[in-house]
């Protein structure tokens, strides 16, 4: 049978109990980033479990497709399994999952187990062909909540180069075509510090106000069409000890979303330009993501009726170098609240459509 021939077989039963049994034990071990070795062991033991060779580096799980080709090019199949902390709001227990109503309360849950599992059950379902045009790689990685060190930017140093990826978030089943990237911003104001019944005329709060206006008024010039403008947000200050006491300095961070019409380089070189204070520390790593309308998984995705759109929101698309896509079964509104959940029909409709897109892909 052909790649053309090849019918799209419906959900099983069968395909998402297992899903949603994996997602529930994975709800039920403790997995925040940096911390995520018993989820590891799960799904590490899972893919052994079926029959498929499974990997491990640091915290990540890979695995490719039974019958890999050398000669052919790869395509990376990720989600995470790391979560964040549960805030204080919680009224179940997050990390019992709760099945009502249709609904899986727990923490991850949305973000971003629905997508993994899903993921690995559709991996699971080409593992045994042997007429893929690519090679599938399988990931389950740590980290993603903290773009830590060893996450998806590690694994991608020992697994073969990968030709294009699908980052599995929640995205209601759209396709993110474009992610907007990360830049954080430690800055430092420095004055004269003295007694506040005197006159001072070199404060550190003054001098950090006049730049983060400027942070609150600047706007560059290029605007993308998929990801809007750059945006830049001051989310923490800190200075002074006490109230008679004019201080030396004032630290402050700045939050960054970039887009794909500028380098952080020169986004960088535009704010040292233009401000007093000194940057103590940059991140520049996470980089904005952007796929061609033209790639044949977009067109794949338009193809079978899959909107696209361009996200605001950070994923492990911003450690790839490759073209890729973001797209998972969820909503992104649900991703770090209290009692977090997942629709069991959205695992369902999620795994439909990761093999639809793909079976789609590989027919173009």
């Amino acid at each position: 049978m052909t790649m053309t021939d090849q019918k799209i077989s419906p959900v099983s039963d069968t395909a998402t109990d297992e899903a949603i049994s994996l997602l529930e034990q994975l709800i039920g071990t403790s997995s925040r980033s940096g911390e995520e070795a018993e989820t590891a062991g799960l799904i590490f033991d899972f893919l052994s479990g079926h029959g498929i060779e499974a990997h491990r580096h640091h915290y990540n799980v890979w695995a490719r497709n039974r019958y890999a080709d050398p000669g052919k090019p790869n395509l990376l199949l990720n989600s995470h399994h790391d979560t964040v902390r549960a805030s204080a709001a919680w009224t179940r227990n997050p990390l019992h999952p709760e099945n009502s109503d249709g609904r899986l309360y727990g923490l991850g849950s949305n973000d971003a187990g629905a997508a993994l599992v899903s993921l690995i059950s559709v991996f699971r379902y080409f593992y045994e062909r042997m007429d893929l045009p690519y090679n599938l790689i399988l990931a389950a990685t740590a980290e993603e909540e903290n773009s830590g060190p060893n996450g998806l930017n590690s694994l991608i140093q020992v697994i073969d180069p990968i030709a294009v990826a699908v980052v599995g978030e929640p995205t209601g089943m759209d396709l993110a075509v474009a992610e907007k990237g990360l830049m954080v911003l430690r800055c430092r104001a420095e004055g004269k510090s003295g007694h506040a019944a005197h006159n001072n005329h070199d404060n550190a709060i003054i001098k950090a106000c006049r730049d983060i206006n400027w942070f609150s008024t600047y706007r560059f010039r290029k605007i993308s069409n998929i990801l809007g403008p750059v945006k830049m947000t001051v989310t923490m200050i800190n200075a002074g000890e006490q109230h008679n006491v004019v201080p030396d300095r004032c630290d402050f961070t700045v939050d960054i979303r970039t887009n794909e019409l500028y380098s952080h380089e020169d986004i960088l070189e535009t704010i040292k330009e233009a401000i007093q204070s000194g940057i103590v520390s940059s991140s520049l790593r996470l980089r904005p993501s952007h796929i061609s309308d033209a790639h044949p998984l977009v067109r794949a995705a338009r193809k079978i009726g899959l909107q696209t759109y361009g996200s605001a929101t950070l994923s492990d698309q911003a450690v790839l170098d490759c073209p890729s896509v973001k797209i998972g079964p969820g909503q992104t509104e649900r991703s770090h609240t209290a009692d977090e959940y997942v629709y069991l029909d959205e695992i369902r409709e999620g795994i439909r459509i990761y093999r639809e897109l793909l079976e789609t892909f590989f027919t173009l």
